[in-house]
């Protein structure tokens, strides 16, 4: 996932019901437990010799438990499980005091992830980058409207052939998958 000379950030989702200190607390733990899984790995290194920046988000509810569908009950096992499917490297911890309720997940991203500006979203990254700017400036501005009232796969069935190559830029498939996960949270 992780490049030599990408900026990255360790993310943590914790519980939005426990204090503050507590997400904070419980936030370590899970950096603690990634340290011990993965300390030996070069993006663990890079991470902890250069940038060291920590992002807690707001995890939602905790529950271990599953409906009738299969579905943990939590929206933070939720997305613990969603990280273990799509192969992404991360640690959790479950607070002892709780029940063994799980009260924090963490993951390194890159840059490609979080920098949007840099990275920009697929259509931006189509006007902004891979477009010669002779023909976006000939663009009439109610083109670049109806292209924003897309929906992404009504983008990727237009744009087929560029789809794969804004994935491979932004890092991949465990990247874009981060980048959907990580849009629209909220600082814990």
């Amino acid at each position: 996932m992780e490049e030599k000379g990408f900026e990255l950030r360790m993310y943590f989702f914790v519980p939005y019901n426990i204090s503050p200190i507590q997400q904070a607390i419980q936030a370590g733990h899970a950096a603690i437990e990634y340290a011990r899984k993965y300390g030996h790995t070069e993006l663990f290194i890079q991470f902890a010799e250069k940038w060291k920046t920590w992002i807690i988000l707001n995890g939602g509810t905790t529950n271990s438990g599953r409906g009738l569908d299969g579905l943990v009950l939590g929206s933070l096992d939720q997305i613990g499980d969603d990280l273990l499917a799509n192969h992404i490297q991360f640690s959790y911890f479950q607070e002892p005091d709780l029940n063994d309720a799980l009260t924090a997940l963490c993951f390194i991203a890159d840059e490609r992830v979080f920098n949007k500006e840099d990275f920009p979203e697929f259509l931006d990254w189509i006007l902004n980058i891979k477009m010669y700017p002779e023909a976006r400036d000939e663009m009439p501005a109610s083109n670049v409207v109806m292209l924003r009232m897309k929906s992404m796969e009504e983008l990727i069935e237009m744009f087929p052939e560029w789809y794969p190559e804004w994935i491979e830029w932004c890092g991949g498939e465990q990247n874009i998958f981060l980048r959907e996960l990580l849009k629209g949270k909220k600082l814990a």
